[in-house]
Order: C-alpha cells, then structure tokens, then sequence
C-alpha cells in the first residue's frame, strides 16, 4: 500500500497555509497582500499582477504601475472593493498603498488570526490521517495486507502526521515572531 499521496496531502495543507499566511498583513509592504485582487481587464477579472508592475520602493511603501494608463482607475476600483484594507493614493501615472504601522492591539490579532489558520492546517492533515487510516483498515479487511503490515503503514502515517504537525507550528511560530516584531 502506498502512502505518498497521503504525505502530498498534508504538504499541499501546509504550502495552503504558508499561501495564507503570505497575504496577512504585518505592518511591511507584502506584495503578496494583492496576489487574491483580481482587476476588470477587457470584461475579464484577471490577477492585478498581470495588468501592472508591482514594486517595493520603501519597507511601508508599494508601488503598482499598470502597463496601460487607462488601467489605472480599473485598479484603484479593485483595490478600494478587495479586503485589504489601504486606501490607494493615485497620482495620474501609478497607485501607491501605504501601510500604516500596526499597533499592539492589531499585532495580537493578527497573531490570532495566524494561529487560526494554523489550527485550520492540522485539522486538515489530521483528516488526512484519518483517511489513510481508515484506507488502511479497509486493505486489511480485504486481505491486502497483513496485521503487521498496518501496525507498521499506520505507524509511518502517524510519523507523516507528526513531522506534518511540526512544520505548521514552527511556520505558525516563525510568522507570529514577524508580526510581532516591532
């Protein structure tokens, strides 16, 4: 019996969730706070990357200058109505977001939202777990495998697990030091 594609499983949970964790704002310019805003291009929504250059000019500070002027109020529109919550500041030729400094308070809800997702993530890889054990059962059931053989599969899955569950917090841990640093 195989057990890879349950080990992709819970490596595609984590990679979903370090994705998540790349658009929670910490108080730095994140290019990656826009990779969800999807602008009105030719009557087609379509990803604000692929419509604009996307720059960091300074650490608070980022930059978004279409490759069409006439794009710019299509991107000033999309920003405004996504949830990142920055009022762009248009200046004619690009759009500039500025991130305020967080304060504690916002910090330690960032923090909770973190560790949110976080917890999202283990259940995940803890259904997956569950999946595989179960497939497990249902092998030795129809005599595909022998009682040493599932001692032996259901052990790897739950190491699987553990070393699963101990990246999410170490990436949980490692994001909520970057929030938390001042």
């Amino acid at each position: 019996m195989e057990l890879e594609q349950y080990e992709t499983k819970m490596k595609k949970s984590y990679d979903n969730m370090i994705s998540e964790f790349g658009s929670i704002r910490v108080g730095r310019a994140n290019p990656h706070v826009l990779d969800k805003v999807m602008v009105e291009y030719y009557g087609a929504p379509t990803p604000i990357q692929q419509v604009a250059n996307i720059s960091v000019p300074e650490a608070r500070i980022i930059q978004i200058s279409p490759w069409e002027a006439n794009m710019l109020g299509d991107i000033e529109k999309a920003l405004l109505t996504s949830d990142i919550g920055i009022n762009p500041t248009n200046d004619g030729k690009a759009i500039r977001l500025v991130f305020p400094e967080m304060t504690e308070e916002r910090r330690k809800e960032v923090s909770k939202d973190v560790r949110k997702k976080g917890e999202n993530a283990k259940v995940a890889v803890r259904n997956i777990r569950r999946d595989a054990n179960e497939a497990i059962k249902k092998a030795l059931k129809s005599n595909e495998i022998s009682e040493n053989e599932e001692a032996n599969l259901q052990d790897d899955i739950q190491k699987m697990t553990d070393k699963a569950i101990k990246q999410i917090d170490e990436a949980i841990e490692d994001k909520i030091k970057d929030v938390m640093a001042v």
